[in-house]
């Protein structure tokens, strides 16, 4: 995901997502407030519970992994090779509860750092996909 037709300049040029939310800060500030919420809402214990204790390292791989795939430099794979996100999250048992518990987590987080509806939405659709692709329990 790195381009969308509703994210054009004036001058022709396409915008990538990352760039339309506002770049590195934008995704840091989208990230940290992920984890801040996965730490204290109580709807994302389960969610929570297969995480490590320290966040900050889950924080890093989200972080570089969006920045990536919303267009911006490609630092996930640079440093980490393909992504191959459902093979390294195999070892968690992520459930329906752990999947809905992530989403909730990252939709707040995606309403409160981007201000724009249409993006949120364009970001949100992808997302929700992929958190559906991560699930391995029934």
């Amino acid at each position: 995901m790195t381009e969308t037709n509703e994210n054009q300049s004036q001058q022709g040029e396409t915008v990538t997502l990352y760039e339309a939310i506002g770049g590195d800060a934008a995704v840091r500030a989208l990230t940290r407030r992920f984890y801040e919420l996965m730490d204290i809402v109580p709807e994302a214990a389960r969610c929570r519970a297969i995480h490590p204790p320290n966040l900050s390292g889950s924080e890093e791989k989200l972080y570089e992994y969006l920045t990536g795939w919303l267009g911006g430099p490609p630092l996930y794979t640079d440093k980490r090779g393909h992504p191959m996100l459902r093979r390294r999250h195999f070892a968690a048992p992520i459930g329906p509860a752990e999947r809905d518990e992530w989403l909730l987590c990252f939709v707040r987080a995606l309403e409160e750092t981007v201000p724009s509806e249409g993006l949120r939405k364009i970001i949100l659709e992808p997302v929700t996909r992929l958190a559906h692709h991560m699930q391995n329990q029934e």
